[in-house]
């Protein structure tokens, strides 16, 4: 009778178990699919924009300056911020100019 109820009791619990391990599961994919996802995408998308950038494209770095690209490399560009003031930054920390692209399209 004991040996009875402890399986019962263990079978139970083996029982209860999938449930969980699908919601732990469920609740995976749901962050991967709202937020893992959309990063991936985002950040492929700007590294497509950074290898199309070229000599004379509008851009802002990361730090917020904004410039116009004067010469470009392999791992930096050349960025001209005001007459005679140009600095060198690393490719990931520039981005385009969205305020640059509006107005080209506004126009």
């Amino acid at each position: 009778m004991l040996s009875n109820t402890i399986l019962l009791q263990a079978a139970s619990g083996q029982q209860s178990a999938l449930p969980s391990i699908l919601m732990i599961v469920l609740m995976i994919a749901i962050f991967y699919f709202f937020m893992i996802r959309p990063q991936q995408k985002r950040a492929k998308e700007i590294k497509k924009q950074r290898e199309a950038m070229q000599k004379g494209d509008n851009v802002v770095t990361a730090g917020g300056i904004y410039g116009k690209i004067v010469e470009v490399r392999d791992d930096s560009f050349l960025i001209q911020v005001d007459s005679n003031v140009k600095i060198r930054v690393s490719r990931e920390s520039v981005y385009p100019d969205a305020n640059a692209a509006n107005e080209a399209i506004q126009k």
